[in-house]
């Protein structure tokens, strides 16, 4: 296969990863020598699905990865190795609904109908740690800073080794940048459409982790590692963009304030009425709603405006010479989600406003307060119920990820519910 980027180099390749997720977002790989990539290019790797957890019941277990031929990379940290994303399909070809990416395809085509292409860009924030081999529950940041510190060593070998190597996978960057919290960063991605978007996330996470080890270090995408301390989000920009004409169908050029279009306005009351729906989604971990708290730049209430950070909705603003930017930035995602589903749910959620011409609701802004009073669920558990109660969401996840990530969750939960914690002891134990 030719390359097209001057930093890779195919001579040395030997095997190919053909990368899929499971529901929780976890990447999986069947690796095949090179020489078999033409055989897997015509025909689909089989694999087992049963053998993935929540992915596929025994009697529908054998499954083929289709490769999606122009996402194969070399992949720069280990030269003798390619990769390509894959879809998971059945044997007779179709698309295997309980696939998350094959979730994301069908939303897109949903858009695609209505003559919309949905473009994602994507910030996402996570911590860069000191292993500690005694203790690895221990959270040892790499530095004591804030937002936008000059990078020191190591770090900054960090940052430029990763960014060769998001170059070399044609990743598009626009910033990096020091976070708010010690040790932690926060990388932004340029908007795309949303399968590469999705792609894109997906393959930045597993280049910070693999990066981060290379050079001593350990990455973290856990939403809240540090209690007293701003969480990682992972902060999605969107827009619709009209197929016929390229214009962002967002934008109105007549609005002073906010310069959104009705469409606009319509996506982000669907992204209100579906946000308890899809929490769970975006945010699936426990330890996600540790972050989701007031003070610490997190969302928690289900609003919108453009100066609030802990807004759920905010639109950034833009110079009036580029009016036709205005995108809509959800903040209530964490990088532990998995970014096909957080993608198909978000989408579900804003054409379904704009199906139903809803009317979006006052903004939230400082002095000026909105009429929507609802709050984020406050535990992984209330999101779930929120989930099961929005037939929408439901349905845009299909019935076999909805009733997989849900049975996966529950007992996540239901395994923490039990668990006594150190909190627990220094609160009660010397009292009772």
């Amino acid at each position: 296969m030719q390359s097209t980027s001057p930093l890779e180099d195919e001579s040395a390749v030997r095997f190919v990863d053909l990368v899929f997720t499971d529901i929780v977002g976890m990447a999986k790989a069947v690796t095949i020598p090179i020489e078999q990539l033409p055989h897997a290019r015509e025909s689909g790797r089989w694999f087992d699905g049963g053998s993935i957890e929540g992915f596929a019941r025994v009697a529908e277990s054998d499954m083929f990865l289709r490769p999606d031929v122009p996402t194969y990379r070399v992949i720069p940290w280990e030269p003798t190795r390619a990769r390509i994303i894959c879809d998971v399909v059945r044997p007779d070809g179709e698309l295997f609904e309980g696939d998350p990416r094959a979730r994301l395809h069908l939303m897109i085509a949903r858009a695609t109908a209505l003559g919309l292409r949905y473009e994602v860009g994507s910030e996402i924030e996570f911590f860069l740690l000191r292993p500690n081999m005694t203790d690895p529950a221990q959270v040892i940041p790499i530095d004591r800073g804030s937002y936008f510190d000059l990078v020191d060593e190591p770090a900054a070998r960090f940052w430029r080794e990763l960014m060769a190597a998001l170059e070399a996978l044609r990743i598009p960057v626009e910033a990096t940048h020091h976070e708010a919290a010690d040790g932690q960063y926060e990388i932004d991605l340029a908007p795309q459409e949303a399968l590469a978007a999705a792609d894109a996330i997906m393959t930045s996470k597993l280049a910070i982790k693999a990066i981060a080890a290379q050079n001593g270090l350990m990455a973290s995408f856990l939403p809240k590692p540090i209690a007293n301390a701003n969480g990682s989000g992972l902060h999605l920009h969107q827009r619709l963009i009209a197929m016929t004409t390229g214009a962002n169908a967002f934008a109105n050029a007549d609005d002073p304030e906010y310069g959104l279009s009705e469409m606009g306005l319509r996506f982000i009351a669907g992204l209100l009425g579906h946000a308890l729906g899809f929490c769970a989604i975006v945010a699936p971990l426990v330890n996600s709603y540790k972050r989701l708290i007031p003070n610490f730049e997190a969302p928690v209430a289900i609003n919108w405006g453009h100066h609030n950070q802990d807004t759920l909705v905010r639109v950034p603003r833009v110079s009036p010479m580029r009016a036709g930017d205005v995108q809509v930035e959800l903040r209530n995602p964490d990088p532990s989600c998995n970014p096909y589903l957080a993608l198909s749910v978000i989408l579900a959620a804003g054409l379904d406003g704009v199906a139903r011409a809803l009317e979006c609701p006052p903004p939230d802004e400082p002095g000026r307060r909105g009429s929507n009073s609802r709050w984020l669920p406050h535990s992984l558990a209330e999101a779930l119920v929120a989930l099961e109660a929005d037939p929408v969401m439901r349905e845009a996840l299909g019935a076999t990820i909805s009733d997989q990530f849900q049975d996966a969750k529950y007992q996540e939960w239901e395994s923490y519910r039990r668990e006594v914690t150190a909190w627990e002891l220094r609160r009660y134990l010397p009292q009772f």
